[in-house]
């Protein structure tokens, strides 16, 4: 199954109205993505995190399905052994089949649950891990995460006198999770929602460990107007700073090619958190991203021909 059209979207949404995430919140329009694409049955494993947080005020849910909160590294754990539990319920015929979701930023999966996912897609779990990466943690302060960009600023990689914002490189969590060579696996954007909430629908259709990596910006811890989430999003994409693409039975297919991409300056001049990179003093360090995304890039594209 797959879907076409806006038409044949379910009318139900299984994500109340009523949070308190931020307007323009790119997490939340991810949610509401996932939801409307899994339908139900599914149980939603949430990590720590600014969707944990602000959906779940005591207490209120915007859950319309059954959700547990568990600590920042543990997603995946908490995931397997709800996915072993049922299948033994299944087995002696006192529970029926029901897709898991492990839901968790950036922070809880290119940083502290790391460890827990490789395990569970190692052990083989059937479940889909869902990764929105709004690149830093935000929910405590905008701090660096392995997923913020170089040069990027955040309150722990400031951009002044000492350095100009984050001097590594963003980790290739796609990559090392591909490595484990899961059933399914994927990138995707909340700018292209029906590209994602396909992939979605194929991730809990796998048999075996999925795993979706989403981009989802922040407008409070980039700084740009709430309303140019989905813009900046697609400008993403149409850089090709966040190419989307797939992991399928051991093949790379890309989702969409970029053959004559836009320039990179239209996707960092709307967010604060690049402006530093426009100034003369430091070009290199633009200069030195520019680079870093064409190589990812063309690594990406080779992959997908073979």
């Amino acid at each position: 199954m797959s879907i076409k059209s806006l038409k044949e979207l379910p009318k139900e949404e299984l994500f109340a109205s009523g949070h308190r995430m931020c307007a323009g919140c790119g997490p939340a329009i991810c949610v509401r993505q996932t939801l409307i694409a899994a339908g139900r049955p599914v149980i939603m494993v949430s990590a720590t995190g600014c969707v944990e947080v602000s959906t779940t005020i005591y207490p209120y849910t915007s859950w319309k399905i059954p959700w547990i909160h568990i600590a920042f590294e543990n997603a995946a754990a908490v995931a397997s052994g709800i996915e072993a539990a049922l299948k033994k319920l299944s087995k002696d015929g006192k529970a029926k089949k029901c897709d898991i979701i492990a839901f968790a930023g950036d922070g809880g999966t290119f940083d502290i649950g790391l460890q827990a996912l490789s395990g569970a897609i190692e052990r083989g779990h059937d479940f889909l891990y869902i990764c929105y990466d709004n690149e830093a943690y935000m929910n405590t302060g905008i701090q660096r995460s392995g997923a913020t960009p170089h040069g990027a600023e955040t309150t722990t990689s400031p951009a002044g006198s000492v350095i100009p914002g984050k001097k590594e490189y963003k980790k290739r969590l796609t990559d090392i999770i591909i490595a484990h060579d899961p059933a399914y696996a994927a990138t995707a954007s909340i700018a292209y929602w029906k590209d994602y909430m396909n992939k979605v629908i194929k991730g809990l259709n796998a048999n075996g460990p999925a795993f979706i990596h989403v981009f989802a910006p922040c407008p409070r811890g980039w700084r740009f107007p709430s309303n140019q989430t989905i813009n900046i999003a697609r400008l993403a994409v149409e850089t090709r700073y966040f190419p989307l693409y797939e992991y399928e039975n051991g093949k790379y297919t890309l989702s969409l090619d970029i053959p004559k991409p836009k320039p990179i300056e239209e996707f960092i001049k709307p967010q604060r958190r690049f402006r530093h990179l426009l100034e003369p003093k430091n070009r290199n360090v633009l200069e030195e991203l520019k680079m870093d995304i064409e190589r990812n890039w063309e690594r990406i594209k080779k992959l997908c021909t073979l």
